[in-house]
């Protein structure tokens, strides 16, 4: 070791200089804060506001960037993903990072990746864009033409909540090399066969297929990009690099430029992390409160990144990121011999999975080793396979076995303090030697696994005696655990049954999981261990077979495809819609696939968001305090410490509340600020106002409030309804004679269905700026549904009169319900802050906290007694549906409503008897969620229908057909019903998704196969539409025409992803004779357009697109004089005319709402304005040892009379099916037994991604439908379609079923939703199953979690 440096020597070494650029431009930074990421360093100091916040975690991808750096070793500059929102700005030191805005803008030139996804419709809300446009991007940074694997792989690691993804996806195909053939000969229905007109059974109207043209795009030349820094070569290059030293408001960073230097600093400073990619101690520091008062970076240590090829293995340098690590080892796998890389294999298929692609640009390999995680991916693998930790302090150098870390099983640190990982050795395989890796996760890409494995085995020379077995695990224990007795034990042993089933019972006994384990799963997870090593068993099994083909027996060939992993394959797809009528004007663009308004600017990044508002001079920043507890009085708040945090301004709460705190719209009030008790976690009981969100953050952790517990905790719907705990009104509908009709029915059956709940995930956060102005006024610009609530609350919480409150809305990041009304009470919050402090006041809620306070769909469960007749025919329903409301009513009675007059959707019954109960709970108020009770109904009822159709040994759709609507008729609560569409959609999906004959293959592969079936289920779909009442269903809208011939269009709706403003232009369009690009729309807001109603129940369009019509039709009518006395004129001309002769340049529109009414006295009415009709048939694969499954096909129909946008209308059907399908399987809410909700983020919370999307989908808009009571034709669509994703909760039923059934298990069962993982494998039970320690749940047993 060198002679240590004198301090002058070491000052002359190093710098306090930040050097990197930003899209071109050089960035200074002198003493950057190391805890600043480059997100919030991008939006507050660059203003570069296109890299959007979504989850803090790198979970969801909206705030990726690109970052270019210059290796001096291979001379070459790398390109790569990440999200901005880890990286910490100190280590950009010599890159340069390009941000959605580097790549083009509307201004100059828009890049062809941003050209197409807004082309190819793949924006809805477009808060996720950008970060898509990224991932793409990055990736043809580096690949020109990459494989549709590599594209899918780049997009794995981004969240879409909107488009279902399908038109991201196409967007994708134009850049990828291959043919985008589906591949899909099996039916005879390949993609390629089609064109982009098919001829119409009427020959009236054609059928079109094409929802954009890709010969207008134009072509992607590098040429065009920004250049790579040369002053950064030239920093890379230098020969005498200084040691780079940042010291922030709390913590200090230093990056050492050698390995003496980096040991020397960790001797000193032994408890600092070193960071690479940030991404596990990020999340510490961001998430968990913990703090570092100095991190070290070694990213510019070039002893860490080595790689070396010996004879007997790799050596990986600690630091190489698992990208590099991932494409070293498929080079490595492609040049040596199978035998020697089995574990470089089981290694890569590992890292395959392993996050998104951002993440595993930047984690670091002796990163995501040291941290030890439970659920590693990597280190189960490593463990087994006798790996070598080259470790260093200073002065001393050592190497330890891979498995030594995890020695004691609790994850404690066996390397000493001082020392670090310097590289990992990885050893050859030999023959004899067989090495597998297994993981399953909630989600297959981009999610932390339950149970992970790595095993490793080798025999004897020449036969199947075990010579050393190995096995480890992560998701079972604190840290990697090791079965060493199970192994010990059967070492010489034969590898056939007997030895699998005592290694199966061994090792439950020897890694004994306690029913209170966190992370919960405790009976899966049992069985996953077991399941593991059968398919071990089977794998070696086969490949001793391939070896010794004499000496060893085959797998028997329907275990064979339990061998077979499920993999992310590109999705095909086709759109099928009505064209335009042959005489319709080329400028009229009702019923054309026009691209989203704003498609260009969300996917440059200039659209505007409510947090992209520039700073208010002197704003302030609101975090909230919220309660701990679920049911409890307030004895104290004490905010003396965080008073104290540098930068707080005020602390505000219930008293400073100048009037309304509680809100009265039923006998419970729905609460601003809590007033002596809490009623539930994650209540509102003050907030902190600092001049940084950073402050008031740290501050509101500081706030200490002191609880005296209050009885009776009510957590769960069982609990409710033990206390006989409910919000008033109870609903109840009833028709014919159930009791009689129960006693001539031949069959009756019983039982319950558990509906789990949603969380809304909108990618853009609650979010609020308050401004206060002169004379009481107060702007307010929020991301909200229903702006004139907004108003109407904060007026009322501010006692003074709604006029001086004028809320703003330009767009929103997505909503689904869910910005209604928390989002104006959390608008009350921001507004009394403002009022109090008079500054502007920002209040955008972080992931967590959002997710934590806000509700989302409500959990239910459906009660049902049903009585049939032999051939099917349902004759009597008793049904008793429960809802966990939360603890204030918010919109729980009106949801328990819509779930009674929806209950039957597509069924007619003879005699039923419903009632609804919305129970109230100490859990956060559940509110208004996309579908509004009919998705958890709806299920309900097809549950009950199949489990009918196993007691009369009938398939499913049998028993649908017998009972749908055959004609024409009245609803239960006496509303008339004219089913015809309906049955032309059930038609059209049987003959389109060849059912019968997909039907045969699944019973064939059912047949030929035991550890994996397939299922099929087609559903049916009646979706009433209207308010109820008349009232909520107005509008209003505004039509400006200037003399310059450009109109200015406004009206009550809220655009969020729905293409609402897009609609209302084409409406414009049409009644004006105007030109689209004529027209524009500035934003929604109370100042305009008053009492609008809110944006929700897929009525916007029929709403606003009724009185936008009426205002143009009145503008026109004014201008008609001035157009017949000049009939060839521009619009400019006409308008300067009617100028001059003082005609009225301004129209108001309005629509009185539909006539729809419901008597809940009498049990009838017509609640409804008309019905959208639908059915979907959806194919699946199940692996039955893991409970893994594939969405591998989906055909649906849906009738929306005509529509007016068939690119919008279709991605709505499509992304409203994959949120359905994220509901029935993938979106799980974890909560603790004192109702602290666990699944706050995306890394618990797992919404659909790219990889859960049907392998080939396919949606038919009927043709020749019409609804003359919507605008055009129309119908209000954007619900509808969610309840379709329960077509792949009833096909994993019907692959259950058969699994079931090979095993003679009863046919009649029950699954309750959502369909995750966990359930579907123990659905399947077997040996493995019934051999694994069952838990008994009594009243004194603690769970780590409860189901509401």
């Amino acid at each position: 070791m060198p002679v240590s440096a004198t301090a002058t020597e070491r000052a002359e070494r190093t710098s306090d200089d930040l050097i990197f650029y930003v899209n071109g431009k050089r960035i200074v930074e002198k003493n950057a804060d190391p805890e600043q990421t480059l997100l919030p360093y991008l939006r507050k100091i660059l203003r570069l506001t296109g890299t959007k916040y979504g989850c803090g975690g790198g979970g969801c991808g909206a705030c990726t960037v690109m970052i270019s750096r210059y290796e001096p070793i291979t001379k070459k500059i790398v390109h790569y993903s990440a999200n901005a929102c880890l990286i910490p700005i100190c280590s950009l030191h010599g890159s340069a990072v390009i941000t959605v805005e580097g790549i083009g803008n509307t201004e100059t030139r828009i890049h062809p990746v941003q050209e197409r996804i807004a082309k190819s419709h793949g924006s809805q809300c477009g808060f996720c864009t950008p970060g898509m446009v990224m991932s793409i991007y990055s990736l043809l940074r580096n690949q020109m033409e990459p494989t549709s694997d590599e594209m899918m792989e780049a997009l794995a690691g981004n969240l879409c909540r909107c488009t279902g993804y399908r038109p991201i996806i196409d967007c994708c195909k134009t850049f990828c090399k291959e043919s985008s053939c589906c591949q899909n000969k099996v039916y005879g229905d390949c993609c390629l066969n089609q064109k982009d007109y098919l001829p119409s059974p009427t020959n009236e109207k054609k059928i079109c297929t094409a929802l954009f043209s890709a010969e207008e795009f134009q072509p992607l030349d590098p040429t065009q990009e920004l250049i790579f820094p040369p002053e950064l070569i030239k920093m890379a290059e230098d020969q005498t690099p200084q040691t780079l030293v940042y010291h922030g408001e709390r913590t200090a960073w230093i990056s050492p430029v050698n390995l003496n230097e980096l040991l020397e600093l960790k001797a000193k400073h032994p408890q600092a992390p070193l960071v690479v990619g940030n991404t596990a101690v990020g999340p510490d520091m961001k998430f968990k409160g913990v703090f570092h008062p100095l991190i070290i970076s070694p990213t510019r240590i070039l002893d860490l990144y080595v790689v070396e090829c010996t004879e007997d293995g790799l050596i990986l340098g600690a630091a190489c990121s698992l990208t590099a690590v991932k494409n070293i080892l498929t080079d490595v796998v492609s040049k040596l011999s199978a035998e020697k890389t089995k574990i470089f294999s089981a290694l890569l298929q590992q890292l395959k999975t392993l996050g998104g692609q951002q993440i595993r640009n930047v984690a670091s390999f002796g990163g995501n080793i040291m941290s030890r995680n439970s659920t590693s991916d990597i280190n189960p693998i490593l463990a087994v396979s006798n790996c070598i930790l080259n470790v260093a302090s200073q002065g001393r150098l050592r190497q330890i076995p891979f498995s030594d870390l995890f020695a004691d099983g609790l994850g404690n640190n066996t390397l000493e303090p001082e020392e670090i990982l310097v590289s990992v050795k990885i050893p050859h395989s030999r023959k004899g030697e067989f090495v597998a890796a297994f993981r399953q996760a909630p989600r297959r890409e981009n999610a932390l696994p339950i149970v992970t494995a790595g095993m490793r085995i080798v025999f004897e020379e020449d036969c199947n005696i075990i010579r050393d077995f190995c096995i480890c695990y992560g998701g079972v224990g604190f840290t990697t655990v090791a079965a060493k007795q199970t192994c010990q034990a059967l070492i010489g042993r034969p590898w056939d049954g007997q030895m699998l089933d005592e290694a199966c019972r061994a090792v439950l006994k020897e890694i004994i999981l306690p029913s209170s384990a966190p992370g919960g799963k405790v009976e899966y997870r049992r069985t996953l261990i077991v399941s593991f090593i059968f398919k071990f068993y089977l794998e070696v099994l086969q490949s001793l077979k391939i070896m010794y083909p004499t000496q060893y027996p085959d797998v028997p060939d329907n275990y064979a495809s339990a061998l077979e992993s499920f993999h992310t394959k590109m999705p095909q797809s086709m759109q099928k819609y009505q064209d335009v009528e042959p005489g319709q004007l080329p400028q009229d663009p009702v019923g054309r696939p026009i691209m989203h308004q704003a498609g260009t600017k969300h996917a440059t990044g200039e659209a505007i968001y409510c947090d992209d508002i520039r700073a208010v001079d002197e704003e302030l920043f609101l975090a909230l305090v919220t309660s701990s507890k679920p049911h409890a009085k307030i004895v104290s708040v004490d905010p003396s410490e965080a008073l104290k945090v540098s930068g707080v301004v005020d602390i505000v709460s219930v008293q400073d509340v100048p009037a309304t705190n509680e809100f009265y719209n039923y006998d419970v009030p729905d609460i601003v600020f809590a007033r002596e008790k809490v009623t539930c976690v994650g209540q509102i009981v003050c907030a902190v106002v600092a001049d940084s969100d950073v402050h008031a953050k740290q501050a509101a952790a500081k706030v200490k409030i002191q609880y005296e517990p209050q009885e009776p905790v009510i957590l769960t719907i069982e609990e409710a309804i033990e206390h006989n705990s409910f919000f008033e009104p109870q609903r109840k509908l009833e028709r014919g004679n159930v009791d009689e009709a129960f006693k001539v029915v031949d069959h009756v059956l019983e039982g319950e269905i558990h509906v789990g709940g949603q969380e809304h995930f909108y990618l853009e956060t609650q979010s609020i700026l308050a401004v206060p102005t002169e004379d009481k006024e107060m702007n307010l610009f929020v991301s909200t549904q229903h702006p004139a609530f907004v108003q109407e609350m904060v007026a009322s919480c501010l006692g003074i009169s709604s006029n001086r409150i004028m809320c703003h809305v330009k767009r929103i990041g997505g909503a689904f319900g869910g910005k209604l009304l928390k989002t104006s009470l959390l608008a009350c919050v921001a507004a009394v802050a403002a009022k109090k402090t008079g500054h502007a006041v920002r209040c955008v809620l972080d992931r967590s906290t959002d997710m934590l306070i806000t509700g989302g769909r409500h959990p239910t469960i459906g009660k049902y007694k049903v009585g049939f007749m032999s051939d099917g025919r349902i004759m009597a329903l008793d049904i008793k549906l429960y809802m966990n409301g939360g603890c204030t009513t918010d919109d729980s009675v009106l949801v328990s409503e819509v779930m009674l007059l929806k209950l039957n959707h597509s069924y007619k019954s003879p005699n039923i008897r419903a009632c609804a109960h919305a129970c109230k709970t100490n859990m956060p108020p559940n509110t208004a969620f996309r579908g509004f009770g009919f998705p958890q109904v709806g299920l309900i009822t097809e549950a009950w229908i199949t489990r009918v159709a196993a007691r009369c040994g009938l398939l499913p759709e049998q028993i649908r057909e017998i009972n749908m609507y055959k004609e024409t008729g009245q609803t239960f609560y006496k509303q008339e019903l004219k089913p015809e569409n309906l049955l032309r959609c059930w038609d059209e999906c049987m003959e389109k998704s060849m059912y019968h004959t997909r039907k045969e293959a699944v019973n064939k592969f059912n047949k030929e196969n035991y550890w994996k079936k397939k299922g099929i289920a087609i559903i049916p779909m009646t979706f009433p539409v209207g308010f109820g009442l008349r009232s909520l269903g107005q509008g209003a809208a505004l039509v400006h025409l200037y003399t310059d011939g450009s109109v200015l269009l406004t009206y009550g709706g809220v655009e969020m992803g729905q293409g609402l403003h897009t609609k209302m232009i084409q409406v414009a369009s049409r009644e004006l004779k105007m030109p689209m690009s004529n027209i524009h729309f500035c934003e929604t807001s109370t100042q305009t357009v008053p009492n609008a109603c809110a944006s929700v129940g897929s009525m916007g369009t029929d709403v606003n697109g009724m009185a936008v019509k009426d205002a143009c039709q009145t503008l026109r009518k004014h201008l008609e004089p001035i157009i017949r006395q000049n009939p060839k004129g521009t619009w400019k001309e006409w308008a300067k005319e009617a100028f001059e002769q003082s005609i009225n340049l301004s129209a108001i529109g309005y629509f009185r709402g539909y006539e729809t009414y419901m008597d809940w006295e009498k049990g009838e009415g017509h609640p409804f304005e008309y019905f959208v009709f639908g059915a979907a048939c959806t194919e699946v694969e199940i692996d039955c040892l893991t409970g893994d499954h594939k969405n591998v096909k989906t055909d649906i129909v849906m009738d929306i009379g005509c529509s007016i946008n068939p690119a919008m209308d279709i991605g709505q059907i499509e992304g409203a099916f994959v949120q359905g399908l994220g509901l029935y399987t993938t979106e799980e809410l974890k909560y603790s037994p004192e109702g602290v909700l666990y699944t706050r983020g995306p890394d618990q919370y797992k919404i659909p991604a790219v990889c859960d999307i049907p392998e080939q989908i396919s949606v038919s808009l009927l043709a020749s439908s019409q609804n003359p009571r919507a605008i055009y034709s129309s119908k209000g669509l954007g619900e509808a379609a969610l309840f379709l994703g329960s077509s792949v909760f009833f096909a994993i039923w019907d692959a259950v079923a058969a699994a079931r059934k090979e095993r003679g298990l009863p046919a009649d069962f029950v699954l309750n939703s959502p369909l995750t993982p966990e359930r579907v494998r123990m659905a399947c039970d077997d040996q493995f199953t019934e051999m694994i320690p069952k838990d008994e749940k009594t009243k004194s047993t603690v769970s780590w979690d409860i189901s509401l």
